[in-house]
């Protein structure tokens, strides 16, 4: 048995607990929190400076993209970054399996316990089966709308989505893509393969080219898919933005993450909401500065109600994989995001969306979450760019 105290405990479901004990047994299991350090030996307590969170859930990442950290440059818009990518993406199986083994370990000394992860290939699987990290993989798939494609495409995919990991715990999904890449019959695929109850990832208006190409027919994807030799003369523009199409064609009965959010309105937001209310908004904020220079506008999500959750992409995409460092970029550019709202994004909202809820997300009797000490904040939950994260469990 383990008992813990530090300036403050923030278990995520109930405000704060100033100089509050935790306590778990050996194995990281939450047996009691409680409010007081009285009644307790202070030579059985561990007492820190700093506080006390649950750990932390990455809901989008990009596992086998590890190898290519730092070769594709930042700042060029998320078209010529896709260009790139799919450029580099051939490698020397063993520096990929090296690059993946690195960025798990990475994930969790920085204090991450479950992670939703996008998988094309098999490279992780093995590394998922014995990793300790919980994982969600998503077997994303695209046709580039191009529907008499919808067939191969599933088949070839859903060959890779069999292999996925499922050990410890581990769940897996089919999913689509994004908007501009998966055709309506992709879409009936993915959602016959899936069941009730699972978390569907998509990819949502991460790039204003994304939301044109569906309100017009206009914008940087139609030179996109003419440097890919794919037509899209049958391509007929419904007049809204591209989340309307992701909905018009996803299921109803699934938790569903829509990922980054560049240029998410207050109005699709709503919309959104109305249509699944198992809806959650994963941000990326280091990637979306490393691809497009630009953040979502969190106040609409604020505004709204929405439940929003941190992942941090791939390292093609980022200069790390901490969530800690995510929560620092929204609190540097968007301060009046508070604390207490960004380290619940980090944490419950994160296992919400993955169905994780029951072991991770916040420090409560039953759960096995993992213990972190955040050091280094400043008075008033002020997170600054000395704020360290050390895991304890």
């Amino acid at each position: 048995m383990r008992k813990i105290s530090a300036d403050f405990i923030c278990p995520v479901n109930v405000p704060p607990i100033p100089e509050g004990v935790l306590i778990t047994d050996n194995d990281g299991r939450i047996l009691a929190v409680e409010p007081s350090r009285s009644g307790h030996d202070p030579a059985s307590l561990e007492v820190h400076r700093g506080i006390i969170v649950p750990g932390f859930v990455n809901t989008h990442c990009h596992l086998e993209l590890s190898h290519l950290k730092g070769r594709v440059a930042t700042g060029t818009s998320l078209l010529p970054f896709l260009y790139n990518v799919v450029a580099l993406r051939e490698t020397e199986m063993q520096e990929i399996l090296e690059a993946i083994a690195r960025a798990d370990a990475e994930m969790f000394e920085g204090g991450i316990v479950a992670v939703g992860d996008i998988s094309n290939k098999t490279d992780t699987v093995a590394l998922k089966d014995k990793s300790r990290l919980r994982y969600y993989t998503f077997v994303e798939m695209f046709d580039f709308l191009q529907d008499h494609q919808a067939e191969d495409t599933f088949s070839s995919y859903f060959e890779v989505f069999e292999q996925q990991s499922t050990a410890n715990g581990n769940q897996k999904s089919c999913v689509p893509h994004a908007p501009y890449t998966v055709s309506r019959k992709l879409f009936e695929k993915t959602n016959a393969a899936n069941q009730a109850g699972q978390t569907i990832s998509i990819h949502n208006q991460e790039t204003p080219h994304e939301n044109a190409l569906f309100l017009d027919k206009s914008g940087g994807f139609i030179d996109f898919y003419a440097r890919f030799g794919f037509s899209l003369d049958h391509f007929q523009p419904g007049g809204k933005t591209s989340i309307h199409y992701a909905m018009e064609n996803l299921r109803q009965d699934t938790r569903t993450l829509f990922v980054h959010n560049t240029t998410t309105s207050i109005a699709d937001i709503q919309a959104a909401q109305a249509w699944n209310p198992q809806v959650f908004w994963a941000t990326c904020p280091n990637a979306n500065l490393y691809i497009e220079n630009r953040l979502p506008v969190y106040q609409y999500f604020l505004d709204t109600g929405a439940k929003v959750t941190i992942g941090t992409d791939s390292l093609t995409s980022n200069w790390q994989l901490s969530i800690l460092e995510e929560m620092k970029t929204i609190a540097r550019f968007q301060s009046y995001v508070t604390f207490d709202t960004l380290l619940r994004w980090a944490t419950l909202n994160g296992a919400e969306a993955l169905g994780f809820e029951q072991d991770f997300g916040s420090l409560e009797p039953g759960k096995k979450p993992g213990v972190l000490l955040l050091e280094g904040m400043e008075p008033a939950f002020r997170l600054t760019t000395g704020t360290s994260v050390r895991r304890l469990l």
